[in-house]
């Protein structure tokens, strides 16, 4: 595999399937078991998810709930999915640990730094809940910090998109996908892959992101052996 120690970053969207809202089952299994393929081969994977599909703190401020509030809100929301992708990945037998940035002892331990590094090196898969336990930050930037803080070698979006593209492909057909682009472009043409926070803190640490669709079967043990799915963004 041409990566050791990854860190993969889902949306709550995506767990929503073909519904409208919450959680479907059969994604959270398909992506139990593309994510034990990987593991099975001795990838140390980190994992951050989303809340979008039960709560989003943005859209509540806009509706007149307190930002910070619905913020906190959100993370819970993304622990509640945490909580959902750790059961199906001890289903299909995949050793997890679910750390968070806020404390909900009853559920999960708190990260710390350590020890989060202790069970990737014992071969424990870690899922990383709550964000980066403040407000005002997204989980696109809890994923680039942990992945930082951990050592990952690369940031994995699996998002329903196939990677980069020149204009939004569900809109503009004559759209082109990019199999490399440098982040310095990214830049330039404004292409929306990570809110700026998330991606400052890759580039400023020179770590790579690859955004490809998690959704196709086989393609998260594709893009860990170096095959050319999604799209490469260089720092």
């Amino acid at each position: 595999m041409k990566y050791k120690r990854v860190l993969l970053k889902l949306s709550g969207e995506a767990l929503m399937g073909n519904q409208g809202y919450g959680i479907d089952t059969e994604v959270l299994t398909n992506y139990a078991q593309e994510i034990k393929q990987v593991v099975d081969k001795g990838v140390e994977v980190a994992i951050v998810i989303g809340g979008g599909n039960i709560y989003r703190g943005i859209e509540a401020a806009a509706n007149g709930i307190d930002r910070v509030q619905g913020d906190y809100m959100g993370m819970l929301a993304t622990l509640i999915n945490s909580m959902a992708l750790q059961s199906a990945l001890e289903n299909v037998g995949v050793d997890t640990r679910l750390m968070s940035g806020i404390k909900v002892e009853q559920v999960c331990e708190p990260y710390i730094r350590r020890r989060a590094i202790r069970h990737l090196e014992k071969n424990r898969t870690i899922i990383f809940g709550a964000g980066t336990g403040n407000p005002y930050f997204t989980t696109d930037t809890a994923a680039s910090l942990r992945a930082i803080e951990i050592e990952a070698e690369v940031v994995l979006k699996g998002t329903r998109v196939d990677g980069v593209y020149t204009a939004d492909p569900e809109k503009d057909p004559t759209a082109t996908r990019y199999a490399k682009i440098a982040v310095d472009e990214v830049y330039e043409k404004g292409l929306n892959i990570m809110d700026m926070t998330a991606f400052t803190l890759c580039k400023e640490n020179k770590l790579p992101i690859i955004v490809f669709d998690m959704n196709k079967k086989g393609n998260f043990s594709k893009v860990l052996e170096g095959q050319d799915v999604g799209t490469l963004v260089t720092m």
